[in-house]
């Protein structure tokens, strides 16, 4: 099948040219940052909208700290936000150290407010707040680190997302409802439309989608939810904006080379119901979760270092364990998709160093395991139990999340449409801690059973998951797998 040299923006030329690039299904783990306005607050990325629900833990917080909604509203933390310690060389050092081959910003969250250089809309991190040009910053930044860049884009349902700064209390009407701010807070919305956003909102959301396409060309484009906008529009805004962006990508590269993320809303609800999902003119994100199992086609798992379903900067949030984050990427990795995995700065531009301790041990594994990561295919079956594998060429790559107990790993079924000889077995980073002093370990393979001797205790040396390499006689991915 021959790719297009010019996407339309209709299902049947998308449907048709769209593929993930080769550079991403190789790359596996990245990391992107959840940074903006609302990080001051130290609470979690919902906060422009929980502050303005009565009662709300974030409305009672907001009071205490910044005062009443109607006369210290969103709009007025912008100029606290001054990202004054902001480097992001230093923070692409630490994400590149991490072994992350890929990295994205939010440059639009839900509460409206660009972090690049906005051309369409005046509430943006050049003109206020920080007043420097962050989505261009961490551009450059993570050029110079030889990564792979890309922006997330939360602003689809921000309209109906942020109407609570219409409500009001005993202290008065909250500051959403002084139309000299609607640019920024959005005018109230028509009951009677349902779900539906209006022209002027879906005029706006392409303009600005496009502006960011144009002038900062990110090789991944992630929007927070499926293909906008319902009703009378019937999603071709959104298709428009696809087609906009695979084409300037042919444009610059020769060829598509940038992947754009869309997710499967059909049970979502509330603001974020509705929009279009087709697997084939995109590729699919699943959020804070993994898929049951493997997909044809290369897809992405995005989850958050913090507990909680938080996001964003929050000190009293606890951390996943290392070997939490990394079981889910092996599984993730495991089933043909991609990682990434999200940090949370501080206001002030940098991390927290719980987060840089935690981004430091993931390297250490990545830089001993990498191998079973990396530029890998699924195998199949893709699971054992608490199994997982990855191939590459001859190697199978076996994923065990706990060391077995006695130290003998039996690991069945191995078995593809030719059967697989294993003539060796490797534990990853292993040859400081065998007795041996290398890393072969001994094994049987009866049929479809492999039994491998393990040291009856776990090395101190290893963090799990624990990588096996079975050298085999032939090549180990699954044919169906491209």
């Amino acid at each position: 099948m021959i790719p297009p040299t010019v996407f339309e923006p209709n299902l049947q030329s998308l449907g048709f040219g769209y593929r993930a690039p080769g550079w991403f299904r190789d790359a596996k783990f990245g990391i992107y940052a959840h940074w903006g306005v609302y990080s001051l607050a130290g609470q979690q990325e919902w906060y422009p909208r929980n502050m303005y629900i009565p009662g709300h833990a974030a409305n009672l917080y907001h009071i205490e700290r910044f005062g009443h909604p109607s006369t210290f509203g969103y709009k007025d933390m912008v100029p606290l936000w001054r990202a004054e310690h902001f480097d992001p060389d230093a923070m692409l050092d630490i994400v590149k150290r991490a072994g992350a081959r890929y990295f994205c910003t939010c440059a639009v969250h839900h509460d409206n407010f660009d972090l690049w250089n906005s051309r369409h809309h005046k509430w943006n991190a050049v003109n206020m707040g920080p007043k420097k040009d962050l989505v261009g910053l961490f551009r450059n930044a993570t050029s110079r680190a030889g990564l792979r860049w890309g922006v997330t884009t939360h602003l689809a349902r921000s309209d109906h997302w942020f109407q609570t700064n219409k409500n009001s209390d005993d202290g008065g009407a909250y500051d959403g409802n002084d139309p000299a701010y609607w640019d920024f807070y959005f005018p109230p919305l028509d009951p009677a439309r349902g779900n539906q956003s209006s022209k002027a909102h879906q005029d706006h959301w392409k303009a600005r989608l496009i502006d960011l396409i144009d002038n900062y060309g990110p090789d991944l484009l992630y929007f927070d939810g499926a293909v906008p906008f319902t009703g009378e529009d019937n999603f071709q805004t959104g298709l428009d904006v696809l087609a906009h962006y695979y084409n300037r990508s042919i444009e610059r590269h020769g060829e598509l080379d940038s992947v754009l993320f869309i997710k499967n809303t059909s049970d979502w609800h509330g603001p974020f119901a509705g929009g279009l999902f087709i697997e084939t003119i995109a590729t699919l994100d699943s959020e804070h979760r993994s898929l049951p199992d493997i997909r044809y086609q290369p897809w992405q798992c995005d989850f958050p270092v913090l507990q909680d379903a938080c996001w964003s900067y929050n000190p009293s949030a606890e951390l996943y364990s290392v070997t939490e984050i990394l079981s889910l990427m092996t599984d993730v990795v495991s089933k043909n998709g991609c990682f990434l995995l999200n940090i949370p700065p501080k206001p002030d531009g940098t991390l927290e160093q719980r987060v840089i301790d935690l981004l430091a041990e993931i390297g250490r594994w990545m830089d001993v395991n990498g191998d079973a990561i990396y530029d890998t295919r699924p195998f199949c079956p893709v699971a054992c139990g608490e199994t997982r594998f990855t191939t590459k060429g001859n190697v199978l790559n076996i994923i065990i999340r706990q060391w077995p107990a006695g130290g003998r790993a039996v690991i069945e079924p191995i078995q593809t449409a030719a059967p697989l000889k294993v003539e060796k077995v490797a534990l990853l980073g292993a040859s400081a801690t065998l007795a041996t002093g290398g890393s072969e370990l001994t094994f049987r393979q009866d049929g479809g059973t492999l039994t491998i001797d393990l040291p009856a205790q776990e090395p101190e040396a290893l963090t799990a998951p624990y990588i096996l390499q079975a050298h085999c006689d032939q090549p180990t991915q699954p044919s169906w797998i491209k």
